[in-house]
């Protein structure tokens, strides 16, 4: 699948954390992620109270459910993330242990939103992601560009 990072001039400078769109067109496979939460392998909180520990633990459930899915990070295309007692510090611990799984200007089209409550109270953090896997390699997109004129037509 060929996947375009879609950041238009006429936002500004392109986003660090994000893009603005991701388009993928071709033959492959999207992969649809359910939302990974600090679950560990037994079943029990990774870090309850303790974002960070809670992104690491969730950012590996991700790379074990892309891996068995046939998919990586660089194949990640949309990430929406849902945070309990959303605020400067966790959002940049979020930020920082994410740097560490995505590639500079190929970011997901992505949405932090934040929540007063997971599915368990002591869970800080869900991350929902799409993987397109297959095709052409990723590239940015090119410049906008304004629209040509049509040409007129002659008359004979």
């Amino acid at each position: 699948m060929n996947r375009q990072y879609v950041n238009p001039k006429e936002l500004g400078a392109a986003p660090k954390f994000y893009s603005h769109a991701v388009t993928v067109s071709g033959q492959g496979k999207l992969i649809y992620v359910s939302g990974q939460v600090s679950w560990g392998a037994d079943g029990h909180i990774v870090g309850a109270g303790d974002m960070r520990a809670q992104c690491e633990q969730v950012f590996k459930n991700l790379t074990n459910v892309l891996r068995a899915a046939g998919a990586g990070w660089g194949d990640i295309i949309k990430m929406n993330s849902y945070m309990v007692n959303l605020n400067a510090e966790n959002v940049a611990a979020f930020r920082e242990l994410r740097a560490g799984y995505l590639k500079p200007g190929q970011m997901p089209a992505s949405t932090l939103v934040g929540v007063t409550s997971l599915v368990q109270p002591e869970l800080l953090l869900e991350v929902e992601v799409v993987a397109a896997v297959g095709g052409g390699a990723a590239r940015p997109a090119k410049a906008s560009a304004k629209p040509k004129a049509k040409a007129k037509k002659r008359r004979r």
